[in-house]
């Protein structure tokens, strides 16, 4: 309690100095909550749009794949050298696709499975054709994947089901389109084929990438506008319970049917790259905040020790031991990084919470009016810990050179 005493003593001897040091901290560590907030959230609204928009394992015939020339399998030992080579009477139609999907909803992995097959095509809005994509599916099996249900914003999903040219359009391309549920609309297919269908509902996902072009069909009427029999199916979404399951399921399905299949990761490597890469910079610069503020601390304490010198040397003199002295400074820098801690922490909530209510425009790419932002309590423990932390490191080299004071030199000197 004594050396407790004598470190309060010091911080309120001189309050400017000791709040410089913990403004520095809170500064710090408000920062820190801020940003990390912020990034975090805007990576979880991103992977989120992304998951709920795209399958775990996607299962198609990819004819792109490297594949053996007629001259490599006649002759393998051979020298073969063959350019430009091309598939040839092969399209990317899954043989048994309703049969293998059947098999898949069978594996206790699996959430659901949904047969699937699309056609680019062109919306005639008067004079202009907008260019557009239509999905045929199983509605309801795609509900199962996606939850389409709490996606729709006017119509039903059943509607569909019992119109055979019914048509679910993405919120984007209605309004661009300028039709609502009721209306009709006329598709035509790079090949010429033109058929109307009518709109039976509207949903929007969020990304403009998908809103703006995509609209929901059944299987029959895709298959009927490209032309197919009613066997033609180009893929096979999966959604598992457990998504970090999906590299190791999606090769073991590979090697089982024999048609690529794609998981989640490996299809959007490029916006993980990018959360990588985020992460990095938020969690870079929130660390280097926090040491800043922590050679802050350590300067201050420096400072305060040559200014105590005499007070340390009576001290010793008066029978405190080395790490009595080393005590009442330590002391002193965990005070500092705790309180100032605290106040960073709800610095960074006020801020981040600040940071929530600022309007945000996100056009057509992105239906989002306010900035998406992580209260997630783990950030703050981890604020608390590591604000503590760095300043107990900062303030222990002052408080070992303390402890290590000869008294009878500085009296000497005196």
């Amino acid at each position: 309690m004594l050396t407790f005493e004598i470190a309060k003593t010091h911080l309120l001897s001189k309050p400017k100095q000791t709040l410089v040091a913990m403004m520095g901290v809170t500064f710090g560590i408000g920062m820190f909550i801020a940003m990390v907030s912020l990034m975090t959230g805007l990576n979880n609204f991103t992977e989120e749009l992304t998951m709920t928009s795209t399958p775990d394992i996607r299962i198609f015939n990819d004819i792109t794949r490297e594949r053996l020339s007629l001259a490599e399998e006649w002759n393998p030992e051979g020298i073969n050298q063959v350019h430009h080579q091309k598939p040839k009477n092969e399209t990317a139609k899954l043989r048994n696709a309703f049969q293998i999907a059947s098999d898949i909803r069978t594996n206790p992995m699996v959430l659901g499975a949904a047969p699937q097959l699309s056609s680019q095509v062109f919306y005639n809005y008067g004079p202009v054709q907008l260019n557009g994509m239509i999905a045929g599916v199983d509605i309801m099996e795609e509900d199962k994947l996606f939850d389409l249900r709490a996606k729709i914003k006017s119509g039903r999903l059943e509607d569909l089901l019992s119109t055979p040219d019914g048509l679910i359009m993405g919120s984007g391309l209605a309004r661009k389109l300028n039709v609502q549920v009721g209306d009709r609309v006329v598709i035509t297919t790079p090949q010429g084929f033109t058929m109307s269908l009518r709109i039976v509902g509207v949903f929007q996902m969020g990304l403009g990438a998908i809103d703006n072009i995509k609209s929901y069909a059944n299987i029959s009427t895709v298959q009927n506008i490209m032309q197919k029999d009613r066997s033609y199916i180009t893929e096979i979404n999966i959604k598992l319970k457990d998504t970090h399951q999906a590299k190791p399921l999606a090769q073991e399905m590979e090697k089982v049917y024999g048609y690529r299949a794609e998981d989640w990761e490996t299809a959007n490597a490029t916006m993980l790259t990018g959360v990588v890469v985020r992460n990095i910079m938020t969690y870079s610069v929130s660390i280097t905040l926090l040491i800043v503020a922590g050679f802050g601390i350590y300067n201050i304490l420096n400072m305060t020790i040559y200014n105590k010198m005499k007070d340390i040397a009576i001290l010793k003199a008066t029978g405190f031991a080395s790490n009595d002295v080393r005590e009442i400074f330590l002391i002193q820098s965990l005070v500092i990084g705790f309180l100032g801690s605290l106040l960073g922490l709800m610095v960074g909530f006020g801020l981040s919470y600040l940071i929530s209510l600022a309007p945000f425009d996100g056009g057509e790419f992105i239906s989002i009016t306010q900035l998406p932002v992580n209260f997630s309590p783990t950030y703050y423990i981890i604020g608390i810990i590591f604000g503590v932390s760095t300043t107990a490191i900062a303030g222990y080299m002052p408080a070992r050179k303390a402890g290590k004071i000869d008294p009878i030199e500085i009296l000497r000197g005196v």
